[in-house]
């Protein structure tokens, strides 16, 4: 009888917590990339049920795109040598969503639901896809034995949602609160090109016979370096933003002392920094006449306000009724300060703030 052939050789397989955390890590990288493009868009497109329709939808769809096609490469190739292009390029991806959205974006305020989705496409589906093919490519090196299968695709599956769900969570309820937009996805795009380098050193200890063209090479190494810097050269909308608003104050041509509070893509509030009694917009104009019904001899009133905004009744309130006390809760601390540096907004005993939900 001849000897019995050789046994198929094998992918060495990668340590267990170094796939766990490649699988946990890019799946939540997917997902702050999610939440912080609807912050990235809306001071374009609007804060609207379409622009959060076409996010999903478009992640949705590069988390398919991307484990479909990362499950074929990892068939035809090696997957060590996907890894690190893999969070290179995600990371890189993810740096070039902020000048490519404000290269696309700038003509299409009060786009319509085929505009906004294909920004969003042409934005994010990149990033999302490239990222998602990580964890086939994971899978396929850990797969020693196909007895192990199903334990094996079921952990980095449970891990991958967890991923995203911390992810989410983390976006949602810490980054968007402590850290602006742009800063957010800028660290993201750093710690995937920075995670890329180190799977690309940890993996070449242990193949290091590598085929000719695997691996992290000085090309895409500068390029990394250019969609950072692409990522800086790109100019904010919002002059300042907060949890809850791309916040703006533009100069009204027609007025010299007109200012225009911007939030997101609405006009929110005008006041005159000359005349506090001029009320532009005509709901205001009818607080106006309503306050002169009721204090036709400009006596001081108390008043309550729900939302400051621009402050536009408090002063109107302050100049027109000589003596009045105003309370005023607004949601966003960053609202008040901008009306404080911009807009002529004075805190006193008269006009007081209490800021929070």
């Amino acid at each position: 009888m001849g000897a019995a052939p050789p046994p198929a050789p094998t992918l060495r397989r990668m340590p267990t917590p170094v796939a766990n955390a490649l699988v946990f890590l890019t799946s939540a990288a997917v997902l702050v990339l999610e939440l912080l493009a609807a912050r990235l868009l809306i001071p374009y497109v609007g804060n609207t049920l379409e622009t959060y329709t076409a996010i999903i939808g478009t992640i949705l769809a590069g988390i398919a795109l991307g484990t479909w096609l990362g499950g074929r490469a990892a068939d035809r190739r090696d997957p060590a040598g996907l890894l690190a292009p893999l969070l290179l390029g995600g990371g890189a991806l993810a740096l070039v969503t902020i000048p490519l959205t404000d290269a696309l974006a700038g003509s299409l305020r009060g786009a319509g639901p085929l505009t906004t989705t294909t920004l969003t496409v042409l934005t994010f589906l990149a990033p999302a896809a490239v990222l998602s093919a990580v964890t086939p490519a994971v899978v396929k090196l850990q797969l020693a034995h196909l007895d192990h299968t199903g334990r094996v695709v079921g952990r980095l599956s449970a891990l991958s949602t967890a991923g995203a769900i911390v992810g989410s969570f983390l976006t949602g309820f810490v980054l968007v609160a402590v850290a602006p937009t742009r800063a957010s996805i800028r660290g993201v795009g750093v710690l995937l090109i920075a995670g890329g380098i180190v799977v690309e050193l940890l993996l070449r200890r242990r193949r290091p016979q590598r085929r000719a063209g695997e691996g992290l090479g000085l090309p895409s190494m500068m390029v990394a370096v250019l969609a950072l810097a692409g990522s800086f050269a790109a100019a904010s909308p919002c002059q300042v933003e907060s949890a809850y608003f791309c916040a703006s104050v533009r100069e009204d041509p027609a007025r010299a002392g007109g200012r225009v509070l911007v939030l997101d893509t609405l006009r929110h509030g005008y006041v005159d920094l000359d005349d506090p009694t001029h009320l532009e917009f005509t709901y205001v104009a009818w607080y106006g006449d309503v306050i002169t019904a009721i204090a036709p001899d400009g006596r001081a009133l108390e008043a309550l306000h729900i939302g400051g905004g621009a402050f536009s009744v408090p002063r109107y309130l302050r100049a027109a009724h000589a003596g009045s006390r105003s309370v005023v809760l607004e949601l966003d601390p960053a609202v008040v300060r901008l009306a404080e540096e911009e807009l002529g907004l004075v805190l006193g005993d008269d006009l007081s703030v209490v800021t929070g939900d």
